[in-house]
């Protein structure tokens, strides 16, 4: 099978969050620290040809629109906050085929000094 995804990738990589997020109500009431990546497929060769915003992303948008979101979010799980940030990304850029990596930095685990995330993607061939 053909794989349908553009060649192109728009890619920001570790946006910090603050989010009242997790299964304990300490960390939905106080809140805590999350890292995100995101991608967006899209063809950007008029952009790069004609140097002009207006055939691509603009990520700022998105950056600014997803820490909106996060700032007024209060959910238990990842899986519900990353959902979330596909929305917001699919308001905004359509049907393109995206990615999140969502991480939160401080998991509540004693002895536990990782992070926990997870990855969706959403629009992708062969996945939805």
């Amino acid at each position: 099978m053909k794989n349908n995804l553009p060649s192109d990738v728009i890619q920001v990589k570790d946006v910090n969050l603050w989010a009242h997020v997790g299964v304990l109500d300490q960390e939905r009431k106080l809140g805590q620290e999350f890292l995100l990546d995101f991608s967006v497929w899209l063809d950007i060769d008029l952009a790069s040809k004609n140097d002009d915003l207006a055939y691509t992303v603009d990520y700022s948008q998105a950056i600014l629109e997803i820490q909106k979101l996060a700032f007024r979010l209060n959910c238990r799980t990842l899986e519900y906050f990353s959902k979330e940030i596909l929305d917001c990304l699919e308001s905004l850029y359509g049907s393109a085929p995206m990615e999140v990596v969502l991480r939160k930095c401080f998991a509540p685990v004693p002895g536990f000094t990782g992070t926990v995330g997870l990855e969706r993607r959403r629009n992708y061939p062969f996945i939805n």
